[in-house]
């Protein structure tokens, strides 16, 4: 009877304690995924801070995917106003200070290479843009950074002779570009910038071989497909703050309207730049706001995907 006595209360206190643990076990358990689930989905990467990799003078954090290219068109009409504009060329639209073709490779998801080439100046360019960190969606990291290296090359354009050495005719761009995406119907982005062109352009005696530039632009989304754009940029050189009369440099500011098609993004802008290469803009930008020096553009942006596609199970 003791022995039958013992044995009853073993079980009883073995099915005690069972009870009592077996709930901890699977809570923790469970805890433990949902935590692990809430983590990653706390770390997820921001996407889409812009719906473009330019915005209307400059670049953005975003880049090209793996094996995805992106065509760009940009075109910039001639002044609006001014005694180069008005009705007797049709306010611009007869003429154009800059086209640009493009060609943007997805070498990786945060790595690619650019290619273009320009009117203005007839220059060339080859470049490297790097997605450092992403900005994520928990805040851990709060922004986004890009790299951007840029070298381009006035292959026919001489100016009074002012390229006697074929090196001469280099100019170069590095960018740090930091963007935060701050909800979904607002991006704003500051970029670092130095310049360096090997022969001073424009051909004006004192103009720096270098300097440093400061960006800022932003997007504000308005519709589903629409958003309105801003890029401004300040070129920090003594030389462009003090030149003055027919020299005069003014900051380079551009305004527009960006619109998502599909596989396109189109964007129509209002800009006092004349050129679109970085390093162009940056230097030369001699047209006033204020005297009708301003110009209608447009950007078309067009990706294409050369990853190969799973074949379809019958």
């Amino acid at each position: 009877m003791k022995k039958l006595i013992s044995l009853a209360a073993c079980v009883v206190i073995s099915t005690g304690v069972w009870a009592q643990t077996k709930p901890a076990e699977s809570k923790t358990a469970a805890d433990s995924l949902l935590n692990s689930m809430d983590s990653a989905t706390r770390a997820e990467p921001v996407i889409a801070t812009f719906k473009s990799t330019r915005l209307i003078l400059g670049a953005t954090t975003e880049t090209v995917k793996k094996n995805n290219l992106n065509f760009l068109v940009i075109h910039r009409f001639g002044d609006i106003g001014g005694s180069e504009g008005g009705g007797k060329t049709f306010f611009g639209l007869d003429n154009s200070s800059d086209i640009y073709i493009g060609f943007e490779y997805g070498l990786s998801d945060n790595l690619d290479i650019d290619f273009g080439r320009s009117k203005f100046a007839q220059q060339v360019d080859l470049g490297l843009k790097y997605a450092v960190v992403h900005q994520t969606s928990d805040n851990a990291m709060p922004f986004a950074v890009t790299l951007l290296a840029k070298a381009g090359v006035k292959a026919y354009h001489d100016d009074q002779g002012a390229f006697p050495a074929f090196s001469d005719r280099f100019a170069y761009v590095a960018q740090a570009i930091i963007a935060r995406k701050f909800s979904s119907n607002f991006s704003l982005q500051v970029t670092p910038t130095y310049v360096r062109d090997n022969s001073p352009f424009p051909f004006l005696p004192g103009n720096d071989r270098g300097f440093f530039a400061m960006g800022i632009a932003g997007r504000l989304k308005v519709t589903k497909r629409m958003g309105i754009v801003v890029d401004y940029a300040h070129p920090f050189s003594s030389f462009r703050s003090n030149a003055t009369g027919g020299n005069a440099f003014y900051d380079p500011l551009g305004v527009g309207i960006e619109i998502e098609t599909g596989g396109h993004v189109f964007t129509i802008v209002f800009s006092n730049a004349k050129a679109i290469s970085e390093t162009s803009y940056l230097s030369a930008s001699q047209s006033d706001w204020g005297k009708g020096q301003f110009r209608l553009g447009f950007t078309i942006s067009r990706m294409f995907s050369f990853n190969k596609k799973a074949k379809k199970a019958y």
